[in-house]
């Protein structure tokens, strides 16, 4: 169990088990600045997501969309959660299969993320600074030598009730194939999802519920190494926030809750985003990758 410790345990029926945060924690306050010290909050369980509204320069979003839709290296996904994007998951892949992924993504990534104001160096080099203060250091995840990747542009696609189906990304961390990869031991901690919004049109809001699913529940709707997806019917009733999102804003959240992706509600827009997961390993440890 996280947070902050006043939370509830659903009892078990129908509808998602697990931990729930008081009216304190379940909240997502939003500041017109960077504040390093507010993801500190997150990464702790102190708080459920920050949202920093205009972080990044509307002009730096619209070429780094621009680069992200004009790159040859652009990928399209069909599966699990249909997208285009730059850059590699890891989710239900071996530790060598994603590591050679963002290996070959590399080289293509930094080119399109190669100017003045890039947000991902501006994020973790803020946050790495905070946290040195703690003697925390904040660093890619590695295996023999080998780094993960240091970002993922994506713009999702599905066209059902959801444009990313209900999941969190917990689950993703056990699997079975990355047993020897260090993300792993972040499942201990918080495991927090990094998005910054560089185009959306109506629509395009991210949703949140106030559940933690319980290994029981997980196990039961067999998603002990996936988190996805969870149905809509076993969120009934579970208190739920919607979040709008707009270019240049930054939002960081526990991705152990149950979260989802609303569609854009004007079919020629395109919601892209800039996205990372970052969480403790240790103490003293907090590592990132995609």
């Amino acid at each position: 169990m996280t947070g902050t410790g006043q939370g509830t345990v659903r009892a078990p029926g129908r509808t998602v088990t697990g931990w729930s945060g008081d009216a304190d924690y379940f909240a997502f306050p939003e500041h017109s600045e960077y504040r390093p010290e507010l993801v500190v909050d997150v990464l702790r369980g102190r708080r459920a997501g920050v949202v920093f509204r205009g972080m990044v320069a509307r002009e730096v979003c619209a070429e780094l969309a621009a680069r992200f839709w004009d790159s040859p290296h652009r990928e399209r996904r069909s599966t699990e959660a249909p997208s285009y994007h730059l850059g590699a998951y890891h989710y239900h892949k071996t530790t060598e299969h994603y590591l050679d992924e963002s290996a070959r993504v590399a080289a293509a990534l930094d080119q399109v993320l190669d100017l003045p104001g890039d947000p991902l160096t501006a994020f973790y080099g803020g946050l790495a600074e905070q946290l040195a203060r703690e003697g925390v250091e904040v660093r890619p995840a590695r295996h023999h030598g080998r780094t993960a990747s240091r970002g993922l542009l994506r713009s999702w696609h599905g066209d059902g009730r959801y444009a990313l189906d209900p999941h969190e990304d917990r689950s993703q961390c056990t699997e079975p194939g990355q047993a020897d990869f260090e993300i792993q031991r972040v499942t201990g901690h918080e495991v927090c999802a990094l998005n910054i919004c560089l185009e959306n049109g109506d629509g395009g809001r991210l949703l949140v519920w106030n559940i933690q699913p319980d290994d029981a529940c997980k196990r039961r709707m067999g998603l002990h190494h996936t988190g996805s997806p969870y149905p809509t019917r076993t969120l009934d009733g579970i208190e739920c926030r919607w979040i709008d999102v707009r270019p240049g804003d930054v939002y960081v959240f526990n991705g152990s809750h149950v979260h989802a992706v609303e569609p854009n509600t004007d079919p020629g827009s395109r919601r892209t985003s800039l996205a990372g997961i970052f969480g403790f390993i240790d103490d003293a440890t907090v590592v990132s990758w995609t």
